[in-house]
C-alpha cells in the first residue's frame, strides 16, 4: 500500500472513535462494518459473534468490550426507525479484524494495523522500562556522589568511600562486589551498578539516602561510623527484599546500562526524524 493510502485508512478509523461520558473510547459496529468492507449487517454480525467467542476464550468479559445498544436511523421517507447497534472497545475492534475475511483488503489492513499497534505498545512499554532503569542509574550516581561529599565534609577525607560502598554491596547481596562482578560477568573496570536491574539500583539508592540522612542528622565524624550505618541500612533493605521473595544475589544481570542509554538516544533521534515510523 502507498503510504498516503495507509495514513488515510488510519485517519478514517481513528476519526470514528467516540468517547462515553466517562472518557471510555469506543467505535460503533455499524461504522466499523463499512470500514472493514462488509455491506451486509448479518454477515458482519457473524464476525462479531466469532470475536465475542475469542474475547471469552481470552478470559475477558464480553460485556466489557461489546455493549449492545439501540439507535434511531433516518428513513428515506423522512421517518425514523430503531436498529440494533454495538459499542466496541479498541480491543473488540482488534478481535473483529482478526476474525474477519482476510481476502478483504480492509480486513488485511486492519489486521496489520492492530498488529503494529500491539507491537508499538510493547516497544513503548519496553522503552519506558529502559528509560526508568537509566534514570535510576543516574539517580544512584548522584546519591553516591552526595555520600562521598558527606564523608569528606564530616571526616576530613573521602578516601574510604569506595570501601564503604563495597561494604554496602556485601550487606545487600550477601557477597562481595568482586564476587557479584564475577557472578554477573562484569569487567573489573566497570561499576557493578551498570549491570544491576532497576530494583537493585533503587534498593542501593534508598539505602544510600538513609545513610546520608543519618550521617548528617547524627553528625557522624568517622568513616567507621558512616560505614556501620551504611552496612545496617543495606542489611535492612536486603531483609525487606527477602521478605518479598526477592534475593538480590540470584537476580540475573541487566544489559549494560551504557548500551541502553545509547540505544534510547538513537531511537529518540529516529523518532524525531520519522514520528510515524512509516517510510514515504
Amino acid at each position: 500500500m502507498k503510504t498516503d493510502l495507509i495514513h488515510n485508512m488510519i485517519d478514517t478509523f481513528e476519526a470514528h472513535a467516540q468517547e462515553t461520558e466517562n472518557g471510555v473510547e469506543f467505535w460503533l459496529a455499524r461504522d466499523l462494518q463499512h470500514l472493514l468492507g462488509y455491506s451486509e449487517w448479518r454477515n458482519f454480525t457473524a464476525v462479531v459473534s466469532k470475536a465475542k467467542t475469542a474475547c471469552e476464550v481470552s478470559d475477558h468479559a464480553i460485556t466489557d468490550h461489546f455493549v449492545d445498544v439501540n439507535k434511531m436511523v433516518d428513513l428515506g421517507s423522512g421517518g425514523q426507525r430503531e436498529v440494533e447497534e454495538i459499542m466496541l472497545t479498541r480491543y473488540a475492534c482488534y478481535l473483529i479484524a482478526q476474525n474477519g475475511d482476510p481476502r478483504k483488503s480492509e480486513i488485511a489492513f486492519a489486521q496489520t494495523y492492530f498488529a503494529i499497534q500491539t507491537r508499538r505498545a510493547e516497544l513503548i512499554e519496553q522503552r519506558l522500562l529502559e528509560a526508568e532503569r537509566v534514570s535510576a542509574r543516574k539517580k544512584l550516581t548522584q546519591t553516591e556522589k552526595e555520600l562521598s561529599q558527606v564523608i569528606y565534609e564530616q571526616t576530613g577525607g573521602n578516601k574510604n568511600f569506595g570501601i564503604i560502598r563495597s561494604k554496602g554491596d556485601q550487606a545487600l547481596f550477601g557477597k562481595t562486589t568482586q564476587a557479584m562482578k564475577s557472578h554477573w560477568k562484569v569487567a573489573a573496570n566497570r561499576p557493578l551498578a551498570d549491570f544491576a536491574p532497576t530494583i537493585i539500583l533503587k534498593a542501593k539508592d534508598f539505602a544510600t539516602e538513609i545513610t546520608i540522612f543519618n550521617a548528617k542528622e547524627q553528625q557522624m565524624g568517622s568513616a567507621a561510623a558512616i560505614s556501620n550505618e551504611h552496612i545496617t541500612n543495606n542489611e535492612a533493605v536486603r531483609n525487606t527484599l527477602l521478605e518479598r521473595g526477592i534475593r538480590p544475589e540470584t537476580l540475573p544481570p541487566a544489559e549494560d546500562v551504557k548500551k541502553v542509554e545509547r540505544r534510547l538516544a538513537s531511537e529518540q533521534k529516529k523518532t524525531l526524524k520519522n514520528p510515524d515510523g512509516l517510510d514515504g
